[in-house]
């Protein structure tokens, strides 16, 4: 598989991939196989390349999924609040099987950011996670997606103690992360404060100082990124070539923070420029 690891010298991407949702499920199925213990930590993302990176891993690591099964979301309950155990039917209508080298069962699924919209909104990261896995999966570890109702210093305190929690036990496994055409990551944007968090601001409360993008809006940190065993970037489009010539250059963007044991850029030719 093509694609960056580490981070010895940013600015030296290697080749694009040839298929940016494949070599996502692959990366996220090596992570698996080696995770440091019984279970797997997964922090996820929203956007349209997010979510066919989900579709395919849903079709690699279910049985009856198939990657020409990949279409459309299906519905489901949505709502806030940690989900556990979760059994669902498959877009079938069957209950889907495991891919028996990957255990969905023993996956604890999270959020980076979310847009602070109501649960069932189009534009809510958790609507779509839940469409693309956990309502198609079968049986789910657990959901914990970030809070949206109420006062939003709740919302934050609320996730902050979930990530802390999280960061003090079994840690983070993989946190997969995209760039935007400003080089932001999760809901991190250029010259927003939350870019110099320290270790005690694991969530924060944000929203886009250039008037770029939409919502308000939660987001992990820097501390809780960075503290993550891998961080996979998935970039798509010619939108994000500008990004990528910034990342290649070694521009201060928000993107190019990530220090994570382990990073993996996976990006497309559109957005590479090659």
């Amino acid at each position: 598989m093509d694609g960056m690891d580490g981070m010895d010298g940013i600015e030296a991407l290697t080749a694009p991939v040839a298929n940016v949702p494949g070599a996502f499920s692959e990366t996220v199925r090596q992570a698996f196989a080696r995770r440091a213990g019984e279970r797997f930590a997964l922090v996820l993302s929203g956007g349209p390349t997010a979510k066919l990176c989900y579709e395919r891993l849903w079709a690699d690591t279910v049985s009856g999924g198939g990657v020409g099964g990949v279409g459309g979301g299906v519905g489901g309950g949505v709502g806030g609040g940690v989900v556990s155990g979760v059994v669902s039917g498959s877009v079938s209508g069957t209950v889907p099987t495991a891919h028996p080298a990957f255990d969905w069962s023993l996956v604890d699924i999270y959020l980076g950011d979310e847009r602070l919209v109501p649960p069932d909104d189009d534009d809510a990261n958790q609507r779509l996670v839940r469409e693309a896995i956990v309502d198609r999966v079968g049986t789910i570890g657990s959901f914990t997606p970030m809070p949206t109702a109420g006062p939003v210093e709740e919302c934050v305190a609320e996730y902050g103690h979930v990530m802390a929690a999280l960061m003090a036990g079994p840690g983070i496994d993989l946190i997969h992360l995209g760039m935007g055409a400003d080089g932001h990551t999760a809901s991190l944007f250029p010259n927003a404060p939350t870019l110099e968090a320290g270790p005690g601001e694991l969530v924060a409360a944000t929203q886009d100082p250039n008037g770029q993008n939409a919502h308000p809006r939660l987001t992990v940190t820097l501390p809780v990124i960075n503290a993550a065993r891998c961080a996979v970037f998935t970039v798509a489009g010619d939108s994000k070539r500008d990004a990528i010539s910034a990342l290649r250059r070694g521009d201060d963007i928000p993107a190019a923070r990530v220090r994570a044991e382990r990073v993996v850029w996976l990006i497309d030719r559109a957005a590479s420029g090659d």
